[in-house]
């Protein structure tokens, strides 16, 4: 680890950290919190994900309908308007509307080929902005004059390494403290809930989307174009993050510390998070 204990960590001149786990757990809000209050430069990797490396994708998809409207396309073709990506740190909705849902395309399906396909862009985007951490930690110090430096990364990040011996992990280890925000069941079963009323598209294990693909058509005895694409989302979700818990917990104990979900939700300032990763280096 980059900080092997306490005293370490609370006189290094410069912090850097990456926080990973299930989304909805905080860790965009630490993220916001270090980068308004302290002098921290936020990284987000759905942000270069979206910006980097999927930003064509995501604006092609655009323009691909705009251009189903003789209005729009007439004006497309002839340069008299553009389209772009407005996305944000806070409102990713450009790439999760890009990823989509698989199903029925009466419903806003999309064709499972096509999701497959989308899905595979993302896996390589994700392992792509997860290795250039290091160049935009070199960036923030010396362009930008930052102290610390904050990777907030996707919540898939367990989908996209291999625990084992990976390079990402590795790169990022030498970089940064990988920091592990930890949900208990109780904080599952609120995402679930949450994730019931607001189904957003998301990157999943390719392993686990098929056997979740093909049991939920078994069960309801649907073809693909009958699937309904936000029921099968939800039931994606509940599994991926049963079977994300395990992943996330072997990352954060070989390669980095571990926070409790609940002791995040009471950081109000940059000490008290200072205070919180002292307190897991021991």
């Amino acid at each position: 680890m980059l900080y092997k204990s306490a005293e370490q960590w609370n006189n290094a001149t410069n912090k850097n950290i990456l926080l990973f786990g299930m989304s909805g757990l905080g860790k965009t809000h630490l993220s916001n919190l270090l980068r308004t209050e302290g002098d921290w430069f936020h990284y987000s990797i759905d942000y270069r994900i979206g910006t980097r490396y999927m930003g064509d994708y995501i604006v092609d998809n655009v323009k691909s309908e705009a251009m189903k409207n003789p209005f729009l396309a007439n004006l497309l073709k002839t340069d008299s308007i553009y389209i772009r990506s407005n996305i944000t740190f806070d409102n990713l909705a450009p790439l999760s509307t890009y990823l989509g849902q698989p199903g029925d395309p009466n419903k806003g399906g999309l064709d499972y080929k096509e999701y497959i396909k989308r899905q595979s862009q993302h896996l390589e985007a994700e392992q792509k902005a997860l290795l250039d951490t290091p160049e935009f930690i070199n960036k923030s110090q010396n362009l930008y004059g930052y102290s610390n430096f904050v990777c907030d990364s996707s919540g898939s990040i367990c989908e996209v390494v291999d625990d084992d011996n990976d390079i990402i992990l590795k790169t990022l280890s030498e970089n940064l403290l990988i920091v592990w925000i930890k949900g208990e069941e109780d904080h599952n079963e609120e995402l679930i809930a949450r994730f019931r009323k607001n189904p957003k598209p998301m990157y999943y294990n390719q392993k686990l989307l098929e056997e979740s693909w093909e049991s939920f058509k078994t069960l309801n005895s649907l073809t693909d174009n009958e699937v309904e694409p936000v029921e099968f989302a939800i039931y994606a979700y509940e599994r991926a993050i049963k079977s994300r818990q395990p992943k996330y917990e072997a990352i954060g104990e070989k390669w980095g510390v571990t926070l409790e979900a609940d002791k995040v939700s009471n950081v109000k300032t940059c000490a008290d998070f200072n205070n919180i990763i002292a307190q897991s280096l021991g």
